[in-house]
């Protein structure tokens, strides 16, 4: 075990070494999937010509992706493997942290380790354990500091996805993804999946407790709209909540009625990231969906596999996508809203 530590604290070290700083050589990357052009205005936001590049493969299930500014690299989970990756152009993938999401030794499902991922204001990592059932944060020495762990003196079910707004709250989904037997899991303490709010000082709120599958989490550019993808297979959706002024939510709506793209594609609504423009790139049946702030589908991404989350890289117009056992990406004419912001 101490030799495990010492290994993660040398993959942890915030500096980047001589060959990670030099520029990275071009490479040219297998194609897969194609651009699915149901309106016009979606030529806006995709170059005609952009193609989606397979980076890297090989994973049981990819998810959480984030950028990282400071290192020019992208975070992600192997949720099954219980791994963060970090992969960087010319360098390509590496472990970063293992274990990522469940340090005990019993079987806890097949979806034990890390999920969601991003970054605070300070650039440090701020997980979605499953196995461990908490939302914890990745210090520069190494340790873990949990920021969430229980709801009125019960665990969580497995925290799957965050995303903080301008003033240093969290947002984050529970569903039972990471729980042998999800619902029925005899490990189950909280008889609902929540959404809940960890405000800067760290009081934690319930916001919600009336969805299924509450999965991925995105905020509007002007965080006045918390988006709330739904995984449920009988009513996939998207939901939306006005922010109040106090962070709390208002009465929700369905934003993305996903259940009739079903036949259409692999995946469910799972991971989203809103453009400055407030359009909404969200995995669901087929790929990453691309909706307008009206709720428009204007077209979709098809990877080909089922897609669990997506995030804005390089400069900000790069879109990269988890998929299945993938890592890809594509070029776009748009940027996400809150890239340069809190780290990425």
């Amino acid at each position: 075990m101490l030799g495990l530590v010492s290994l993660l604290a040398g993959l942890m070290t915030p500096g980047l070494t001589a060959a990670e700083e030099a520029a990275p050589e071009a490479k040219t990357y297998p194609t897969m999937g194609s651009v699915l052009r149901l309106d016009p205005a979606l030529d806006a936001l995709i170059p005609a010509d952009a193609q989606i590049e397979k980076l890297a493969g090989g994973f049981e299930w990819a998810e959480g992706p984030v950028w990282n500014v400071a290192r020019q690299s992208l975070f992600f989970s192997d949720v099954p493997r219980n791994v963060i990756f970090e992969w960087k152009e010319g360098l390509g993938t590496r472990d970063y942290l293992y274990p990522s999401g469940y340090t005990g030794q019993s079987y806890r499902g097949k979806e034990p380790g890390s999920n969601g991922l991003t970054l605070d204001s300070q650039g440090r990592l701020v997980i979605c354990q499953h196995g461990n059932r908490q939302v914890a944060r990745l210090e520069s020495d190494g340790s873990m500091t949990v920021l969430a762990r229980l709801w009125k003196y019960r665990r969580f079910n497995s925290p799957n996805d965050l995303v903080y707004d301008a003033r240093g709250n969290l947002y984050f989904t529970d569903p039972p993804y990471g729980l042998a037997r999800l619902n029925d899991d005899p490990a189950k303490e909280l008889l609902f999946n929540g959404v809940y709010l960890l405000r800067a000082d760290g009081k934690l709120e319930l916001l919600n407790r009336e969805l299924t599958f509450p999965n991925g989490v995105a905020l509007s550019p002007d965080e006045k709209t918390l988006y709330v993808a739904i995984s449920d297979p009988d009513h996939p959706a998207i939901m939306a909540y006005p922010v109040n002024d106090d962070g709390l939510l208002g009465a929700g709506a369905c934003f993305f009625d996903a259940a009739p793209l079903q036949a259409g594609g692999k995946g469910l609504p799972d991971g989203l990231k809103v453009d400055r423009q407030g359009n909404l790139f969200a995995t669901g049946p087929g790929g990453v969906l691309v909706i307008s702030p009206e709720g428009k589908h204007l077209g979709t991404i098809q990877t080909g596999e089922a897609t669990a989350n997506c995030a804005f890289g390089d400069d900000g117009s790069m879109l990269y996508m988890t998929a299945d056992m993938f890592l890809c990406r594509i070029r776009t004419s748009t940027v996400g809203s809150t890239f340069g912001k809190r780290g990425r």
